[in-house]
Order: C-alpha cells, then sequence, then structure tokens
C-alpha cells in the first residue's frame, strides 16, 4: 500500500505519448486573479472566506448557483505575490472559465479593479508517507516549513517557476505542483527516477481519494445538490453564513438549521463490490437512494461507497441494503473518512 500510496498522481501510464500531446489536456483549470477587488470577484463566486487566507494559504471552496447547487469544487490560495491562484476540475474547465471571466467583466464594467489570467501550466501530484522526503531532494526550500493547504513558488529539480503546494486527493500527505506546461515530461521524469515514486492512473487516485471520502464532482457532487446535502457545510465561511452573500445563501444557509431532505453518507457494503448509480434500500427493501462511487478499498479489504439517502436514514451504524446485479446485500452507514487521513500539519 506504501508504493500506492507514493506516486505521481494525475499523469497517466503514457508518459511517451505526453511528449507529443498538450500537458494542459491532463492538467486541472489554473488562472490566476489579479487587482484590488480580487477578494470580491471570487467571494461573488463562491462560499468560502476568502478574505481570512493568510499569504499562501489555500482553501477548498464550491462555486454555487442561484438554485444552491454545486457548480464545481477548487482550492483558492492567496498567493503572497498578490494575486489568487485557482485550480479548479479539468472537466469543468470550459465552464468555471466562463463563469470567471464573466464575472470579471461585469465587475470591470462597474468600476473594479480585478483581471483573470489563464495559466499554461500543467499539475503533478505527488503523494504518499514518503513524499515530501522525495521532493525535498530537488528543491532549496524546507518542506517542514511547508503544512497542509499551503504553498509556495520555488525551483524544482531544476524547473524553475513551480508553486509547490501541500494538498492532494488521496487523504495522504503530498504535494501538488503546477508547472510550465514545456517542463511537465522533464519535472515528470526527474521525480520517477526516485524508486519510491510510481506512476499511477486515475483509478488508483479514485480508490484512494474515496477511502478518504472525498468527493468526485460529477459523481458525489454536482449542480443538483447542495453543499449541506453533499456533507459540506464546512466549507460555508461564519461570516459569508451571516452575511448570506454568496449564490444560493437564500437555499443553502436555511438547509443548516432545517436539516436538508438527503445526505450524503459512507457505506460499508458486503458481498460483491458497489458501484456507481446502485441503489440503496431501506432495511424493509424499499429504494430510498443511490450510490455515487464505490469500490474495493485496498487498505480495509472491505467494500466501501458513498451516496445519498433520505436524512433519517444518514445516522452512522444504520444498517441499510444496497442492490448489485439484482441481489441485496446488507450494508451499514459509516462515518467518513474510511480511512484516518495523514495530512501534514504543523503542531
Amino acid at each position: 500500500m506504501q508504493q500506492a500510496r507514493s506516486m505521481v498522481s494525475r499523469l497517466s501510464s503514457r508518459l511517451q505519448a505526453l511528449a507529443s500531446a498538450p500537458c494542459r489536456s491532463l492538467s486541472c483549470a489554473q488562472t490566476k486573479i489579479f487587482g484590488c477587488d480580487r477578494v470580491k470577484l471570487m467571494e461573488s463566486l463562491v462560499v468560502g472566506d476568502i478574505a481570512e487566507l493568510k499569504p499562501n494559504q489555500g482553501t477548498l471552496s464550491l462555486f454555487t448557483s442561484e438554485a444552491g447547487g454545486i457548480l464545481d469544487d477548487l482550492i483558492v490560495t492567496s498567493a503572497s505575490e498578490g494575486h489568487l491562484y485557482v485550480v479548479s476540475n479539468a472537466g469543468c474547465r470550459e465552464k468555471d472559465l466562463t463563469l470567471m471571466q464573466d464575472k470579471v467583466r461585469e465587475l470591470q464594467n462597474k468600476g473594479s479593479d480585478v483581471a483573470l489570467e489563464v495559466m499554461d501550466n500543467a499539475l503533478l501530484a505527488l503523494q504518499g508517507p514518503t513524499a515530501a522526503q522525495v521532493l525535498q531532494a530537488g528543491v532549496a526550500d524546507d518542506l517542514r516549513k511547508l503544512p497542509f493547504m499551503t504553498s509556495a513558488v520555488m525551483e524544482v529539480f531544476g524547473v524553475s517557476g513551480c508553486r509547490v503546494t501541500r494538498c492532494g486527493y488521496t487523504g495522504e500527505d503530498g504535494v501538488e505542483i503546477s508547472v510550465p506546461a514545456a517542463e511537465a515530461v522533464r519535472l515528470a521524469a526527474a521525480l520517477l527516477k526516485n524508486p519510491e515514486v510510481k506512476l499511477a492512473g486515475l483509478a488508483a487516485r479514485d480508490s484512494l481519494r474515496l477511502e478518504a471520502g472525498l468527493c468526485l464532482y460529477g459523481n458525489d457532487i454536482d449542480e443538483h445538490t447542495t453543499p449541506v446535502e453533499g456533507s459540506l457545510s464546512w466549507t460555508l465561511g461564519k461570516r459569508r453564513r451571516a452575511a448570506m452573500d454568496f449564490p444560493g445563501a437564500s437555499v443553502i444557509v436555511p438547509q443548516l438549521k432545517s436539516k436538508a431532505q438527503r445526505r450524503r453518507v459512507g457505506l460499508m457494503c458486503d458481498g460483491a463490490p458497489v458501484r456507481a448509480q446502485s441503489p440503496i434500500l431501506s432495511p424493509e427493501g424499499t429504494v430510498i437512494g443511490a450510490v455515487t462511487s464505490g469500490c474495493p478499498s485496498p487498505c480495509l479489504k472491505k467494500n466501501v461507497a458513498m451516496g445519498y439517502v433520505p436524512y433519517e436514514y444518514s445516522r452512522p451504524g444504520t444498517p441499510l441494503l444496497v442492490e448489485v446485479r439484482r441481489k441485496q446485500q446488507p450494508a451499514v452507514v459509516s462515518k467518513m473518512p474510511f480511512v484516518s487521513t495523514n495530512y501534514y500539519i504543523l503542531k
């Protein structure tokens, strides 16, 4: 399992083909927001408290619609260089860029000082217990001073202009490296020279993020899911809740007190592996929801899944049933993460 968790993620096994393919095709959307009103712009689109971020600190946040649905999840970092560094999902690239660009034009027309730059960078994720040790050999900065969800610009194995962020979507310690697209293959090759590093595709990453209870946009959350329904209420900034000044606040904030009708829950399942779209049933056999992600857990040697059920069935320990290949199997609502996370936190 250690080798599986020490990996370059988001980079497929087709490394040779990558030399002739656009590196950005494997990259998340990366943008920079400039200007005195950059926080105003971002807070007009997301639910998080961007103003409270310290220099080089980042936070997971959500683009939301006026109907309260999640348009995408993203990471926003307040870069010490005087801009916001934004990373969102590659699958939502065009939608997210249109959303931000339209808002930039709207605010500019009202006299706001704000601008957007689309970065021509790839994103490599080095994840696992030895990730920092591997990377330390190629950087001058002391990575012991870079805790979870903070970042710094540095030279990495001879490639200048990289932004290294202590984060990742595996539940393990690790970093995501924003690298100029033209240098992505060279940097990946340099990392792979260390025998601790193994290539891993999205299927391996998917099992890790599921063990960590992390959502996959388009599967576990989408524009028809609110943050409260998705068990992501923690992304709502306290100040933002009080002000109710983010898109969809009139729908989302009342759900915090009245309890959303459905909730995303974790499931431990017996029998065959449970996959997305499998029905979730009450103990009496009535369909009450559906699985959104599921796989065998490499760490637990059990089947894990997540899905949506009515609020009254969301309490951990609640016995349920899931249907796999037209057969009913026992399942139990479980706390997430299924496997404890190992993020690097300074004490």
